[in-house]
């Protein structure tokens, strides 16, 4: 008996041994070392692990470029995103959402073309359904239209088959009534994480957010054309991606002069292909 025991007080203690760390962090052995241990893995484990990135900015000041949560920007720059365009350039770039038609879309087209500017604008399913007549003119008068998802949801809360197929799904039926694929994508209500951006670069698409946004798609709080154009001029930058909700009538009233004010300090509107 003593002689067993003496062989197998070896194996013991090396089985402790190896099981101490995993005692120590599950708070088995007990004492405050263990208990701050516990919580640094689990507050790294969340940082890591980020499951939902909600985009938002803090607005520069006379041309400064926003800035926007050093997380935020890590993850979406690694995963092959972008916000902002050539910093080093006075060059900005209009973009628009469309979740839905409230008729002022054809009212900006009117604008960007007798202005000559191109711009994104990103559908939704509900919108390629009901408004093919309007995402032809964009098609034929040199805008990109984009890809906002089929159904609107916050992607990063679906699993990964799921999101992918709220992207792919939009892209099969606009790519079979008008011939091409969709090259950029915008995450429904800024909402991203890193699993949002490996489908997106995989799918071949450029994750587009923005540097410039404000509570335009109010639709019941408007403020008037010359609110809209002092909002988005004072606001102009280097660079800038520009998000305008194209239900709204201020932005559709405000458009000729915001784009006018922007030559009037020296930018220019980019090309949408310079973005990818």
């Amino acid at each position: 008996m003593r002689s067993k025991l003496f062989i197998a007080m070896p194996v013991i203690l090396l089985m402790l041994l190896l099981a101490y760390p995993i005692l120590k962090v599950s708070g088995i052995i007990e004492g405050s070392n263990a208990d701050k241990y516990s919580v640094e893995i689990v507050q790294t484990a969340t940082k890591a692990d980020k499951s939902v990135c909600r985009w938002g900015l803090s607005r520069g000041k006379n041309g400064a470029i926003p800035e926007a949560g050093k997380d935020d920007v890590e993850i979406l720059l690694k995963g092959g995103g972008m916000y902002l365009g050539d910093i080093n350039e006075n060059r900005m770039y209009l973009t628009f959402d469309e979740g839905y038609e409230n008729g002022y879309t054809e009212a900006i087209l009117d604008t960007l073309k007798e202005e000559n500017v191109k711009a994104i604008f990103f559908i939704t399913g509900d919108y390629f359904e009901k408004n093919d007549a309007i995402i032809r003119r964009m098609l034929a008068e040199g805008h990109s239209v984009g890809n906002h998802s089929l159904n609107h949801y916050s992607m990063p809360e679906l699993s990964y088959d799921k999101c992918e197929s709220e992207i792919l799904e939009l892209d099969r039926l606009f790519y079979n009534k008008f011939g091409q694929h969709m090259s950029f994508f915008r995450p429904p209500k800024g909402e991203y994480n890193a699993q949002v951006l490996d489908i997106t670069k995989k799918l071949n698409y450029k994750c587009v957010m923005w540097s410039f946004a404000y509570q335009d798609w109010l639709t019941d709080s408007q403020k008037g054309a010359d609110y809209a154009l002092k909002t988005v001029s004072d606001n102009f930058h280097d660079g800038a991606i520009i998000l305008l909700h194209a239900v709204s009538k201020d932005n559709a009233d405000a458009l000729s002069a915001i784009i006018r004010e922007a030559r009037k300090q020296g930018y220019e509107f980019g090309e949408p292909e310079e973005l990818k």
